[in-house]
């Protein structure tokens, strides 16, 4: 095993309280194992799958799959043909709190949206009027389209925007913003991956701060009685619980929502319901994710397409 860095120890400490639930963590980050590849079913399952599939969770979509591992689901004739979408499961963990809105959601943006899973998730489960999928990275946005275009997620358009332009000339009109925020991605560790400097407390610091900025131009996009979900690949509580209890404080219009399929994942860093997926259970690299609602009374606002300078239009 390699020997963990100090800033990792420290983590680790933060994280758990139980010394065995520590090495466990630590060991899954040093000594990482392979996690069952995923797939979410964009067009409709076969009966018979042509993966072999593992038993699937109590709180997994019908329309997701785990497969065993071994199986390549990203060179089947299938993928390229859009059946499905290849993602992390810690992905279908974090995006799951969506299984909890139980109301017409017509306008679903994405406010950080490549590769686009996220994006392909809430499509499938909420099937929204239109997907909104925004993505600030210019050179991320060639993924992007390729990915919802192979995946034929329609209605949907992308586009290249700052958060803060959205806050200004969209406000109240989305029922639904997703915030999978850029983080310092510390799960990558789990999954065999490089992410350099992602413990240390000046990358932290940075990355709480925009996302901080994010979630709060995000907050203004949501339109009233509707929700906002924030996400993260990574561990820190900076960039997780922190964020959420500054969220809150800034933003008393928004309670955050219980989700009851996750009640076993509940953050034990806060009292917000929160969830949390650590690599240690075995199921995927790792993830933060947390459902707010805007408890504001009103209609949502409607926007005008032709001012949002359009990248691509599926």
């Amino acid at each position: 095993m390699e020997k963990p860095s100090n800033l990792l120890l420290k983590v680790a400490r933060r994280l758990f309280d139980d010394a065995d639930e520590q090495a466990k963590f630590i060991e899954a980050l040093v000594n990482p194992k392979p996690f069952a590849p995923c797939i979410l079913w964009c067009q409709d399952k076969p009966e018979i799958s042509p993966f072999a599939v593992e038993t699937p969770t109590p709180w997994q979509p019908e329309f997701v799959d785990r497969l065993q591992i071994g199986e390549k689901p990203g060179q089947h004739p299938l993928h390229q043909q859009g059946y499905f979408y290849c993602l992390d499961f810690s992905s279908v963990f974090a995006a799951s709190v969506l299984l909890t809105i139980n109301q017409p959601v017509p306008l679903v943006f994405d406010m950080c949206a490549a590769p686009g899973g996220k994006s392909v998730f809430a499509w499938k489960a909420l099937q929204p009027d239109l997907l909104i999928s925004n993505e600030v990275i210019g050179k991320r946005l060639g993924m992007l389209i390729s990915n919802l275009k192979r995946c034929q997620i329609q209605p949907s358009c992308v586009v290249n925007r700052d958060s803060r332009i959205f806050a200004e000339m969209f406000a109240e009109s989305s029922n639904l913003v997703l915030v999978d925020a850029p983080c310092t991605g510390q799960s990558l560790l789990a999954k065999c991956e490089k992410a350099p400097g992602c413990f240390h407390h000046t990358a932290i610091n940075k990355s709480a701060n925009r996302q901080k900025r994010i979630i709060a131009n995000s907050a203004q996009v949501v339109a009233p009685q509707g929700y906002l979900v924030y996400m993260t690949c990574t561990y820190s509580p900076e960039e997780n619980e922190q964020v959420c209890e500054w969220f809150l404080a800034r933003f008393p219009q928004f309670q955050a929502v219980e989700v009851s399929h996750l009640s076993k994942y509940q953050s034990h860093l806060t009292s917000i319901p929160c969830y949390r997926m650590f690599p240690q259970d075995g199921l995927g690299a790792g993830a933060f994710t947390v459902l707010f609602k805007n408890m504001n009374e009103g209609d949502a606002k409607q926007i005008n397409l032709n001012n949002l300078a359009i990248i691509h239009q599926m």
